[in-house]
């Protein structure tokens, strides 16, 4: 057997090639990983974790206005941008910090430079070679934007994390969660945002009851929504921008913001030189186990096009640890993934959409509520909650919960433990409600809707 530097050697410290590292690791493996960015990849740095400390920011407006409402007189109110961004580093730093430490803690390398592939056991790592039995590519996805006049004025999420001010007006182009997340965020925090979309209603593949609902809520809070818009090009005029539209008008601006997708970061690895297979987007095609077309290489995560989520790719690092150090044949479970969208409000979601259940079921029962939050009892704000459950009325079990509200996320993360269990509509009936909250609705529906 041939001797080399390490038993696996992984390319991207996100949050599955740090998980499959350590998990490795702690099997007794050799491990070594080269990240050229930052560690932690893009949730820690560039994705969830910052854009969740901004959307809690942006909506102290709103909570500073409510809270008249509750005797409180609320003065003065001011926000200092560049302490938001100067607090949002210093945590990323510390995070950075962690995964450093846990790295280290479990005995794995780290290279922080870029590392390339020369061959199927030979890693390029800055001006060195190392060698390794088995390679792992986790190295994530990366914001895509269009070849348009004007490209250069543009940003993406990336850079939305480290503007030196807020801008007064902002465009965003997309029609994705990362769209509809800064829209909200940088309205909440007082920009005037314009949001385009190509399409006739945003967040596709979500329940269309959950697409017009927000859509309407955003649209109340002042939002500008332009569904079947795009841009084509974008000029710099004035101190600020000038972006064309495609239906001929002009959309004077500070900042253009495009979230129109995310494209896989596999060029320039060497990947095609060793004959990986790929599809024509550069997502790598790998088995069940995560194997590519090279015996010896794995992929995970963004890179692999199935769900880029990062719990997601922490589970398949967990599964691939287990498969090649710790004996197991296991297989990651991607059904009823649970998944939340921080929008204004936000949206919680798992299992089927009604349309994904009819396609799949003969018959189902919609249940359905819409309701003004406690909260806004007093303050008066023009804002709903929709609840949406999806029933198998064959079975009875429920296969789709839906809501857009306040904590959307945190009450759909427990409604997915008991679809993962099978529960029933029965079961739900026969919960008794937390109240008065708005949770409770979900076990208190009582008559379907069709």
């Amino acid at each position: 057997m041939p001797d080399y530097d390490y038993d696996l050697y992984v390319i991207g410290a996100g949050s599955g090639g740090v998980r499959c590292a350590r998990m490795s690791a702690s099997y007794g493996a050799r491990v070594a990983v080269a990240e050229e960015r930052y560690l932690g990849g893009t949730c820690v740095n560039v994705g969830c974790v910052p854009k969740k400390l901004f959307s809690y920011g942006s909506h102290y407006a709103a909570s500073f206005e409510d809270a008249e409402a509750y005797g409180w007189n609320v003065d003065k109110i001011s926000l200092d941008w560049k302490r938001l961004i100067e607090n949002k580093n210093q945590e990323i730093q510390r995070l950075n910090g962690i995964y450093r430490n846990i790295l280290h803690k479990h005995n794995v390398t780290i290279h922080e430079t870029r590392a390339t592939l020369k061959d199927a056991h030979t890693v390029i790592v800055g001006d060195k070679e190392v060698t390794a039995d088995k390679i792992l590519i986790a190295t994530g996805g990366w914001p895509m934007v269009p070849d348009i006049p004007g490209r250069e004025h543009i940003i993406t999420s990336n850079e939305a994390f480290f503007l030196n001010e807020l801008p007064k007006k902002v465009a965003i182009v997309g029609g994705g969660y990362i769209a509809v997340e800064f829209a909200g965020i940088l309205h909440g925090y007082g920009a005037e945002v314009t949001q385009l979309y190509r399409g006739d209603l945003f967040l596709r593949g979500f329940d269309q009851d959950l697409r017009r609902h927000l859509a309407e809520e955003m649209q109340k809070q002042g939002i500008n929504l332009c569904f079947n818009t795009n841009i084509v090009s974008v000029k710099k005029r004035d101190g600020g921008l000038v972006a064309d539209l495609n239906d001929g008008s002009k959309l004077e601006t500070d900042l253009v913001m495009y979230a129109t997708g995310r494209v896989p970061n596999t060029k320039n690895i060497g990947l095609e030189q060793l004959g990986v297979e790929m599809k024509t987007d550069g997502s790598i095609v790998v088995d069940d186990y995560f194997k590519t077309s090279v015996d010896n290489i794995y992929a995970l995560g963004d890179i692999i096009d199935r769900f880029q989520l990062t719990p997601v790719a922490i589970a398949e690092a967990m599964v691939l640890s287990a498969n090649l150090y710790n004996g197991q044949n296991l297989v990651t479970d991607y059904v009823d993934i649970p998944t939340a969208v921080f929008s204004h409000p936000n949206i919680g979601t798992v299992g089927l959409s009604e349309d994904q259940a009819r396609e799949r079921y003969d018959n189902i029962q919609i249940y359905r509520s819409k309701f003004k939050p406690m909260l806004h009892t007093l303050t008066g704000r023009d804002e709903s909650t929709l609840m949406k459950l999806v029933v198998d009325e064959n079975t009875d079990r429920v296969i789709g919960c839906h809501m857009v509200g306040p904590e959307a996320g945190e009450i759909i993360q427990g409604l997915a433990v008991a679809l993962k269990a099978g529960a029933t509509k029965a079961h739900f009936d026969r919960t008794v409600g937390v109240h008065p909250t708005a949770a409770e609705e979900f076990v208190t529906m009582r008559e379907p809707i069709e």
